[in-house]
């Protein structure tokens, strides 16, 4: 089986790519995730996951190098992790009583082949009160979640009232297609 680096630190991402049975080790590198203006919403999530991945370019050698990039888009406004508990409140009662759309881009590297996608889950939240809003930002702390929630924890038990699209997705990978493109891959 051909190896794979997950470079991600979510533990999220690590948690789905074990449930897919998939074999992977973690590399970090710390990359810039500025992006050029007037890119829509799916291209900004794949530049940056493509981004990610071409900083391995020297060094995957004949591992599969898998890359991912998640933002949630409201009303144009596109809502990366937040840089304070009050920008999460100020996120979550945005999202509060609407429908909003999470994009996730994929890029998988293997033997100098590039292979980018991406995947887009709409997501319905009922109304939240300000109460419950502060009470996830201090008990979850959602500081490092695109959008400033979870759908796996509390807000997405309770206040998500349904998606259309991949769940994965919204938790962060789309592992339908990662796994699909993981076995085009390893055919090269």
């Amino acid at each position: 089986m051909t190896k794979i680096i997950l470079a991600s630190k979510s533990p999220r991402r690590q948690e789905l790519l074990t449930q897919m049975d998939v074999d992977f080790r973690i590399v970090l590198k710390d990359v810039d995730e500025s992006y050029p203006d007037g890119l829509t919403p799916t291209e900004i999530a794949v530049y940056i996951a493509e981004k990610k991945a071409l900083a391995f370019d020297e060094e995957a050698g004949d591992e599969i190098v898998i890359t991912a990039d998640t933002i949630v888009e409201i009303d144009g406004l596109i809502l990366g992790k937040p840089e304070t508990p009050e920008h999460a409140v100020e996120m979550l009662k945005l999202l509060s009583g609407r429908v909003h759309r999470v994009v996730t881009g994929v890029c998988l590297m293997y033997k100098g082949h590039v292979n980018k996608f991406f995947d887009v889950s709409e997501v319905f939240f009922r109304k939240l009160t300000d109460a419950e809003i502060v009470n996830y930002v201090e008990k979850y702390k959602p500081m490092d979640k695109a959008g400033s929630y979870g759908i796996q924890e509390w807000i997405g038990v309770t206040a998500i009232e349904r998606i259309n699209g991949s769940y994965t997705n919204v938790v962060g990978l789309p592992t339908e297609k990662v796994y699909q493109q993981l076995l085009k891959m390893a055919a090269l």
